[in-house]
């Protein structure tokens, strides 16, 4: 990376910005019970961080029509979005570092395998829409993770090149598709322990623990082949 080349920070946003999982959890969990189907926690785990279509033709076993999985998705989405309203916040570190990036030249782009409508609430009651260039959501791609597609549409958002961007993951499809995008990824351990997430360049236990020189500095690593 040059001194001249913009460089840029793509945040993931369940388990990342906001801790989301037991509402969504329970979510899918009453959506599904609703239809005769059990969700379990395993179900949950391996699942976290992909696309809602993904998410239900795993757990319903078959190839449902994209009516039936709209339904579903809906309905699930709905019943989070009526769990979280005035419930969150921010996990610690998120605002801080959100600000010093701001501060310190980095654009900002937030590519999540969330609605459109979930990303919004959230940001809002947050107060954070003001960081964020670029906004990628579930209907803007037609890949989840661990495809990289949202990833680079972020970039592009941004007018940045991968080599110059930073993933912040929690998942482990988050961290492999940020590899597969030729991204830098920081990995928190807010959802898997820190062994499921060794294919990320750093790994910390809280967003408090990353600095912008940190950042800066991954950045500015020499690249095999280079």
């Amino acid at each position: 990376m040059t001194t001249e080349s913009p460089k840029a920070v793509i945040w993931d946003m369940d388990g990342v910005i906001v801790d989301t999982a037991p509402y969504h959890e329970e979510a899918w969990r009453e959506t599904f019970q609703k239809r005769g189907v059990e969700f379990t926690d395993e179900d949950f785990r391996r699942s976290f961080g992909q696309r809602n279509d993904t998410i239900i033709s795993g757990v319903l076993g078959n190839t449902p029509s994209r009516k039936t999985i709209d339904v579903i998705a809906n309905d699930k989405e709905t019943n989070f979005r009526r769990k979280i309203r005035q419930r969150i916040e921010p996990l610690p570190g998120v605002i801080q570092l959100l600000s010093a990036l701001a501060a310190g030249g980095f654009r900002q782009a937030l590519a999540t395998s969330a609605p459109l409508q979930n990303v919004r609430q959230i940001i809002k009651d947050l107060g954070i829409e003001g960081y964020f260039g670029g906004i990628v959501t579930e209907k803007d791609v037609t890949e989840g993770k661990p495809g990289p597609q949202g990833f680079l549409l972020a970039a592009r958002k941004l007018g940045v090149e991968p080599e110059d961007c930073i993933i912040i993951e929690d998942a482990v499809v988050g961290v492999t598709a940020a590899k597969r995008a030729g991204m830098d990824c920081v990995a928190v351990t807010n959802t898997h322990r820190r062994s499921r997430l060794r294919e990320a360049d750093l790994i910390v236990d809280s967003l408090e623990d990353v600095t912008v020189t940190d950042l800066e500095a991954l950045l500015s690593r020499p690249r095999v082949g280079s």
